[in-house]
């Protein structure tokens, strides 16, 4: 009987079971990971004596008590949770143009994707600080230190390159790289939207049940726009936007508002 050649190529590289080990394997290196440790974290604070209101959460802390490694390491730490993204546009990266297209990323219309990002961050930002003052309230939410980083000269150049950070990684692996993986799974619209949201919520769950509720609600409305448009760059910048001004602006926020916004200086 003939047999196939070893170097002919397998009839189908991306079956489902490939897709769906890729797709555990790209979470697993990034916000999969983090969405476990959420979980741990949650059941950690709900499971001590001290309320869940009385309990902090510090996004961007030092790694260092000397200056100079403080900054390498945090500049360490951007890059290299950047490197699950270059690794979904490495697997999603097309041989004609746009190389990203499947990735919702172009470079074809960049002033109205800022002012769309723009106009979106203004959208959910104030919604946002509510809807964690009302969890606060309702203590159902810790409080959230958006930065504990000492004043340096390089701290806020830092700070948006973590806000950067996670703008990018989150918008291009939860919305971009997973809607066009869960397409490939035949999976419908709805259900790549709210799968995408519900892991959205569940990696900020060390935050508090208010938390996950504003990302999931989020990730909704995010998930709804990449369907409708297909271009995840607006999405980045409001993302980066909106932590940028609370991570730079907390030491203003924390010293104005201490009491409304349960803010520890």
């Amino acid at each position: 009987m003939p047999t196939s050649s070893p170097t002919e190529p397998e009839p189908s590289i991306h079956t489902d079971r490939r897709i769906r080990v890729e797709i555990l394997i790209v979470l697993g290196l990034s916000l999969g990971a983090s969405a476990v440790y959420a979980i741990v974290a949650i059941a950690n604070r709900l499971t001590r004596e001290t309320p869940l209101s009385r309990q902090t959460a510090t996004i961007n802390a030092p790694r260092d008590e000397r200056e100079i490694f403080d900054l390498i390491y945090q500049l360490l730490a951007v890059f290299f949770d950047l490197v699950p993204v270059a690794l979904v546009a490495f697997l999603l990266w097309s041989a004609t143009r746009p190389r990203l297209g499947r990735l919702g990323l172009d470079a074809t219309r960049p002033g109205r994707d800022a002012l769309s990002g723009l106009g979106l961050a203004l959208v959910i930002g104030a919604p946002g600080i509510a809807l964690y003052l009302v969890g606060r309230q309702l203590g159902l939410t810790v409080t959230v230190v958006p930065s504990a980083l000492d004043e340096q000269w390089w701290t806020v150049p830092v700070l948006v390159l973590s806000a950067l950070r996670a703008g990018v990684t989150e918008e291009v692996i939860v919305v971009g790289y997973l809607f066009a993986r869960l397409r490939d799974l035949r999976w419908g619209p709805w259900a790549i939207i709210l799968t995408s949201a519900l892991l959205r919520g569940t990696y900020h769950l060390y935050q508090g049940f208010g938390a996950f509720a504003g990302n999931v609600a989020m990730g909704i409305l995010f998930g709804w726009l990449y369907t409708r448009t297909g271009r995840v760059l607006p999405l980045v910048i409001a993302h980066t936007v909106i932590n940028a001004v609370v991570f730079v602006g907390y030491p203003w926020a924390a010293a104005l508002y201490p009491e409304l916004l349960g803010f520890r200086a």
